[in-house]
């Protein structure tokens, strides 16, 4: 088995044979993917080198000693966080050697098309179908997905779109990888609070997707699904930060650069905003050692649920301790940006979006059902369509 001394050594023999001053960034990413250092609990070849996941805190570390470049999570997140490792779980070798290594390196972003307006937080309640053409065995999708992130920048998607209306509406759905760039898919902008477009709706069109790029079997995409949204809940609430980073760490910096705006009872909650950060970060912290030994599980819909909670509360705060300050918001302008800096914006710009913390990647109240039933083992709520087909559900 690959140990640390190994990943130091291999990590080196990289910097030597391209080093970061003089070899272009996406050189050097497609070079650490290929001799598996990208995500070294990746299988070889992928990426990795089939080592302990743990062991990623070695490479990494070499690496920003040497001032190697890295790939941007803020940008290709979808695509690091979900789609990577439901291609990993239920890919062909193929679609694997095909998406991993483009994605990793940045070259190709990764959208998510999964929520409709039609299903609210009911996602397996979806009405996208997907129809197989018998003499091709390939597939014709049809209908509308909406709050999609990066949809305009994307060059892939992971989708679930419903296959067979006969079975209950947890069956029956089926799970793909699709081409944006297909004739049949338009993005449409969803100007958000902000003022910016970062969300999408997309409607899907007599969209053809090749059955090699189905990913697990035909009706068992919930299944598949679960992988890519307990991913998604890890990666948007587990995020590794430094102490006093992120959102705590702005209004602790107001609080010492204006004394002025003092008063004991914003002191009182900033220190209490600033231990609940404390106890999420080594929450994640923790969540992330547990992955080392496999899939995340339902955990990751709490620290999702507390990362909410806690960026919506400390924003809040933000803007209360600059006062008149806390008004005053940068630039209205439509536009659509690449990613989310919720650090480099101003306050104003932390508060408008941390509201939607608790929509994106699973409703705050979907997640406390999940906590409450998968986590506390409390009794399920009553569920009078679970074996109802879902063609009855719909009329």
């Amino acid at each position: 088995m690959t140990d640390a001394a190994e990943l130091r050594q291999r990590t080196r023999d990289l910097l030597a044979e391209h080093p970061p001053a003089t070899t272009d960034r996406l050189d050097f990413l497609r070079a650490r993917f290929d001799a598996g250092l990208a995500w070294v609990h990746y299988p070889v070849g992928l990426g990795g080198l089939d080592a302990p996941r743990a062991l990623q805190a070695v490479v990494d570390a070499e690496l920003t000693a040497a001032g190697a470049p890295g790939n941007d999570p803020r940008r290709i997140g979808i695509g690091l966080g979900m789609a990577a490792p439901t291609l990993l779980a239920y890919g062909s070798d193929e679609v694997k050697a095909r998406f991993l290594r483009p994605l990793w390196t940045g070259e190709e972003v990764w959208c998510q098309l999964f929520s409709e307006p039609g299903a609210g937080s009911d996602l397996a309640a979806l009405g996208t179908r997907a129809v197989r053409d018998d003499a091709t065995g390939d597939w014709t999708v049809d209908g509308q997905k909406v709050w999609t992130s990066s949809a305009h920048t994307a060059r892939w998607a992971i989708l679930i779109a419903r296959t067979d209306p006969d079975l209950p509406k947890h069956r029956g759905i089926t799970y793909f990888v699709c081409d944006m760039t297909d004739p049949g898919v338009e993005v449409r902008p969803l100007r958000q609070i902000t003022g910016e477009a970062e969300f999408n709706e997309v409607f899907l069109t007599g969209v053809r997707i090749p059955d090699a790029h189905r990913l697990g079997e035909t009706g068992d995409g919930w299944r598949v699904a679960q992988t890519t949204l307990m991913n998604e809940r890890v990666s948007i609430g587990g995020a590794r930060i430094p102490r006093e980073g992120g959102m705590i760490g702005k209004a602790a910096a107001v609080w010492r650069d204006r004394p002025e705006l003092r008063t004991h009872a914003l002191h009182r909650r900033l220190l209490d905003l600033w231990v609940d950060a404390e106890v999420a970060r080594f929450t994640g912290e923790r969540l992330r050692q547990q992955l080392v030994a496999g899939q995340p599980g339902p955990e990751g819909s709490a620290m999702k649920l507390a990362f909410a909670r806690l960026n919506q509360a400390i924003s809040g705060l933000e803007v209360e301790l600059l006062a008149d300050d806390g008004l005053l918001y940068d630039d209205w302008t439509m536009r659509r940006p690449e990613l989310v800096d919720f650090t480099g914006r101003e306050a104003g710009y932390r508060y408008l979006r941390s509201k939607g913390n608790s929509i994106e990647g699973g409703t705050s109240e979907v997640l406390l059902n999940i906590v409450a039933e998968r986590v506390l083992g409390l009794p399920p709520e009553p569920r009078n369509d679970k074996d109802v087909p879902w063609k009855d559900l719909a009329r």
